[in-house]
């Protein structure tokens, strides 16, 4: 099994400690995706009304999603990935720099690359996993146009030095919050902050529509350019003034959205609790870091990543999650490889990010889904607990 797989039983020759059988009869999965009733009824719905394309469901769903992250217009479309590419093109040009969180999902930076832009990778906070703004600041030149920076995990990044930063250095910033729905900063959600915001509602996210994505700004222009983009550039029936995509959402998926809006703040706040849970059981165990935030800021919890201190242990991060898979606990690597060192990006990188690299052996994540228990939020404590003990040195 490879330490990027989320397993769904333990692993052959997974580590047994202090006699435990290396086979657990039950795992603690580290996903569960399940639509109610209430959200299979409001996709029929759509089905049985004979409009499938973007429509009134969609447009409630931007509305809802926009309010309910404090930002101020709100563009839905076909996925996460999407998302960024429309922002992209909305804010820089081909071959602007653009700098861009050596640790974060692929499509952060892809996306830069596809748009034509050169991607400029940085070094991130050892504690928040996110962009570090002063790295970032180093790597400014004439061509820098824009910040791309991750809510990595739904942990918000450190907006108040990004946007200080940009507004030096008259730089656009986009963040990308696929993992951050009802992440807040000060109070607010993080949609009221940058230039545009953009999340995934892909099948694992927080909240769902199965694909999916969003545009958040706070910038009328910005969001009619965005809408127009979407939609091949389409100003008026078959006028065309810009060459664009067909990046829309369906009414189905935005009927699934809408429904999901109205348990999202509960299920939210339940990531939250079990959170809770596994940091209590984290405190005092030595060379291992609960997932951190900066003061002010508010997680939302889409995983929850543990970081290890390696030269306190016998053993490496994947044995040490392969003992935790024989205690019945469901673990996965987000992510094995720092971006500097994807193929698809060799030919931008030009030196190495110490961070990035050690946290791609360093962290792994644990179950944190609404559906994991109370009962199960304290095995997951004890198991990792356990193993923490049979192989500190």
């Amino acid at each position: 099994m490879s330490p990027s797989t989320t397993p769904t039983s333990t692993a052959p020759g997974a580590l047994a400690i202090d006699g435990a059988d290396p086979v657990s009869p039950a795992m603690i999965p580290m996903i569960s995706v399940k639509l109610t009733d209430a959200d299979i009824e409001a996709a029929t719905g759509v089905l049985k009304s004979g409009m499938l394309a973007q429509g009134k469901r969609v447009a409630e769903f931007e509305e809802r999603f926009t309010a309910m992250s404090d930002a101020r217009y709100g563009a839905a479309c076909a996925n996460g990935t999407c998302a960024l590419s429309l922002a992209y093109e909305a804010l820089f040009d081909a071959g602007d720099e653009v700098l861009v969180a050596g640790w974060t999902y692929v499509a952060t930076a892809s996306m830069v690359v596809a748009r034509g832009a050169v991607p400029v990778f940085c070094d991130v906070d050892p504690h928040t996993y996110n962009l570090d703004p002063a790295d970032a600041e180093r790597r400014i030149t004439s061509k820098t146009k824009a910040i791309a920076a991750t809510h990595l995990y739904g942990c918000p990044a450190d907006i108040d030095a990004i946007q200080a930063l940009a507004s030096k250095h008259n730089l656009r910033v986009i963040y990308d919050a696929a993992q951050a729905h009802l992440a807040t900063h000060d109070g607010k959600g993080v949609g009221a902050f940058g230039d545009a915001i953009t999340y995934s509602l892909y099948a694992t996210k927080n909240m769902t529509t199965g694909e999916g994505g969003m545009v958040l700004t706070n910038e009328e222009p910005l969001d009619k350019r965005v809408r127009l983009l979407r939609s091949h550039g389409e100003t008026a029936k078959y006028t065309h003034e810009f060459i664009g995509r067909n990046y829309r959402m369906s009414d189905i998926e935005g009927a699934i959205g809408c429904s999901q809006l109205g348990r999202i703040e509960s299920l939210t706040s339940r990531r939250r609790q079990i959170a809770a849970t596994i940091d209590t059981a984290l405190v005092g165990i030595e060379g291992l870091h609960a997932p951190q935030t900066i003061a002010g800021d508010e997680h939302a919890y889409h995983l929850y990543a543990i970081r290890m201190d390696l030269e306190r242990f016998t053993v490496s991060r994947d044995e040490f999650i392969k003992a935790l898979n024989a205690e019945g606990i469901g673990t996965a690597v987000h992510y094995p490889k720092p971006l500097h060192d994807q193929p698809c990006f060799a030919q931008f990188i030009t030196e190495p990010l110490p961070v990035s690299a050690k946290l791609a052996s360093t962290l792994f994540c644990v179950p944190i889904h609404p559906d994991v228990t109370d009962e199960q939020a304290k095995m997951i404590g004890q198991a990792i607990a356990k193993v923490a003990t049979a192989y500190r040195i």
